[in-house]
């Protein structure tokens, strides 16, 4: 059976809410994928290497809705319209939208400037899908969640291509740690959580330790008489 793995809002979401905290704003949001950032630098250190973040922008084109991102793309954390430059530039939000959002809309080819995102993870990619369809030239900057020793291609999956599954409640985990740390209200949380992210961590860390059975042999020693 297929291992079906909430998205990053979704792990983000339940982060906050492991900290006791809502996730309300886009500081907030921000503040989230610093976090992630850090603990992925975190278990570089500790010798798992997954993945890390990356920043980057795609080319819009009029009329084009649907674009693929880098093969080493697992997910998109943050995402933006942005037009102008230098001293022009401006910025805005893109709203992220779920398959079901996206499939209920009634006209898929209106054109106009974008103002939400349908993320599709599919098995060897990873797509977004932009409404309305823009108009004109635009930019899309982004945050991604970028695979690294040939991990790609989403959180999780049934093929070793895959972020193991095993290693999302140790990312929570982690993420909720990290976020308690931050916030003064729930520090009375940080240490239980901190002992859930170790206990996590051991478990995920633990499948990847190669195994050998052991047998042990008695010495015998032969004594022979004088």
């Amino acid at each position: 059976m297929a291992v079906v793995t909430p998205d990053l809002p979704e792990l983000f979401e339940e982060s906050f809410e492991r900290a006791g905290l809502e996730m309300r704003s886009g500081y907030d949001l921000k503040t989230a994928r610093r976090s992630l950032n850090i603990l992925t630098l975190e278990w570089q250190n500790r010798g798992i290497n997954l993945f890390t973040i990356d920043s980057g922008t795609l080319s819009l084109s009029a009329g084009t809705s649907t674009y693929t991102m880098p093969t080493d793309t697992i997910d998109i954390i943050e995402h933006t319209i942005r037009t102008g430059t230098g001293t022009s530039q401006l910025d805005t939000n893109l709203a992220r939208i779920s398959v079901s959002t996206y499939a209920q809309k009634s006209n898929k080819n209106t054109q106009a400037k974008p103002t939400q995102i349908f993320v599709q993870r599919l098995s060897g990619s990873t797509t977004v899908t932009l409404h309305p369809v823009p108009d004109t030239t635009y930019t899309l900057a982004y945050f991604r969640l970028k695979g690294i020793d040939s991990i790609s291609s989403g959180i999780a999956g049934t093929t070793t291509s895959y972020v193991p599954p095993r290693f999302v409640p140790c990312l929570v985990a982690g993420m909720a740690y990290y976020i308690a740390m931050k916030k003064p209200e729930v520090a009375n949380r940080v240490q239980a959580l901190k002992q859930e992210y170790e206990f996590q961590f051991e478990l995920a860390a633990g499948e990847d330790t190669e195994t050998a059975s052991i047998k042990f042999v008695p010495y015998n020693t032969f004594y022979t008489s004088a």
